[in-house]
């Protein structure tokens, strides 16, 4: 890790700057899929399993012989870990539901929300080196609850055309309607667009790796909603000499592990974890069986030495991670200065495990700074809010004059009339 003692706050941005892959590369790789898939169909998406996950397929979904089977290989101690992690999933999403207001703005005028389910959503569900059946319960869970009809669920096969086993387990459990064996861009484009096989959805939802964030950032132009830029996972350690370096330097592994491209940043007011923390990394990093993955995004992860924890909040802001972790003494103090974060974990014991897996948070969060501008999914995530409102005779005469003003000066005409011969029908009929 790069270590880097009292930086300048004009320094801040370049220094707190995520690596980035060739944007051109990238887009030409990611569009041409994209095209393909959408011309295509279901022989592209085959070829494209073939080429990037090394599997022929002569079906893209998944039987459901297949996923009753899956339920014979999990076994009963990961069975009761995923039924109590979906359980506070669903307390804590449960809690989110919206209850609409009818408000009388002026007299007769009243106007409300009401909260309407996307009819039929995608759920993108990375495998590759990590299978992550705890997303599959992030995002299939407050689906069900916001009353999704339809939940299409992608994720990439194994080499023999298989879908790991908790995978399979989690979505039923968390109650997934169609599953298809698609990995990468591929699937994007098959949710997007649809193909004989894969249903068209209305909103995309799941993190990925770089081509799957361009992917989904690129139908979200024309084609079809996501939920937010998710791209590789990142985490902000905020820490003091109260932190217990063990439980740092184990937060810090903890995001290196998931990919060569993940990002970690601990910011630290305290010279002693400052100068201790590479060991105690060096010593935990050897222990592990992804130890080479977590090298490589160590490479490009930062230690920051900073003057106090005000000046460390600061700095975190700017960063605008998607894990931050307040483990300071001051940690609840702290936590009121947080502005920009997805997910904040208090004290030394909220590991962002945790929320990664059990505590009933989300865990499918704004990336790469996008956390300057979005939220993680939540059960809104899965609604629209339509708006309502109805106007009475007495709703004429309270904002009428009004909108025929606005409407003259904005010289739209007809919609002054809108409103003038609705007044003028009042007047001639004598209402009162």
């Amino acid at each position: 890790m790069k270590t880097i003692k009292y930086p300048k706050r004009e320094d801040w941005e370049a220094l707190t700057r995520r690596p980035q892959m060739d944007s051109n590369d990238l887009s030409r790789i990611v569009n041409g899929v994209l095209d393909d898939v959408r011309t295509n169909g279901d022989e592209a998406v085959c070829r494209y399993e073939e080429k990037f996950d090394h599997v022929r397929l002569d079906t893209l979904r998944v039987s459901e012989a297949e996923i009753r089977e899956a339920e014979q290989l999990v076994d009963e101690e990961l069975k009761a870990a995923l039924r109590l992690a979906y359980e506070n999933i669903y307390r804590f999403h449960q809690a989110q539901i919206f209850e609409g207001t009818q408000i009388e703005t002026r007299k007769g005028v009243c106007c409300w929300q009401k909260s309407v389910a996307i009819e039929r959503v995608g759920l993108y569900i990375p495998g590759g080196t990590a299978p992550l059946f705890s997303t599959v319960l992030m995002l299939a869970t407050p689906a069900k609850i916001a009353g999704c009809k339809e939940i299409i669920l992608c994720t990439p096969p194994n080499r023999e055309g298989k879908i790991n086993p908790a995978i399979l387990m989690a979505a039923r459990i968390a109650g997934v309607d169609k599953i298809f064996k698609i990995g990468g861009v591929q699937a994007i484009g098959a949710m997007a667009y649809g193909t004989e096989t894969v249903p068209r959805v209305y909103k995309i939802f799941g993190p990925g790796n770089q081509f799957v964030t361009a992917a989904k950032q690129q139908v979200s132009l024309h084609d079809v909603a996501i939920d937010m830029p998710a791209g590789p996972s990142e985490v902000c350690v905020v820490a003091d000499d109260s932190s217990n370096i063990e439980f740092v330097a184990a937060d810090l592994l903890s995001q290196a592990e998931h990919g060569t491209d993940s990002h970690c940043v601990l910011i630290t007011s305290s010279e002693k974890l400052f100068s201790q923390i590479p060991e105690v990394i060096e010593r935990q990093l050897a222990q592990l069986p992804r130890k080479a993955i977590a090298e490589q995004s160590l490479a490009n992860s930062v230690l920051f030495l900073v003057n106090d924890n005000d000046e460390a909040m600061a700095l975190s802001n700017v960063y605008a991670p998607e894990h931050l972790i307040i483990c300071t003494g001051d940690y609840m103090t702290l936590s009121e200065k947080v502005v920009n974060a997805g997910s904040v974990f208090l004290g030394n014991y909220a590991c962002e495990s945790a929320g990664d897996y059990a505590s009933g948070t989300n865990h499918t969060l704004p990336t790469h700074g996008y956390a300057l501008a979005y939220n993680g999914v939540n059960l809104d995530s899965y609604c629209r809010k339509i708006t309502f409102q109805h106007l009475t005779e007495d709703g004429i005469r309270s904002i009428g004059h009004a909108v025929e003003v606005m409407a003259e000066n904005e010289q739209l005409h007809a919609h002054k009339n809108a409103m003038t011969v609705r007044i003028d029908y009042l007047d001639k009929n004598g209402r009162k």
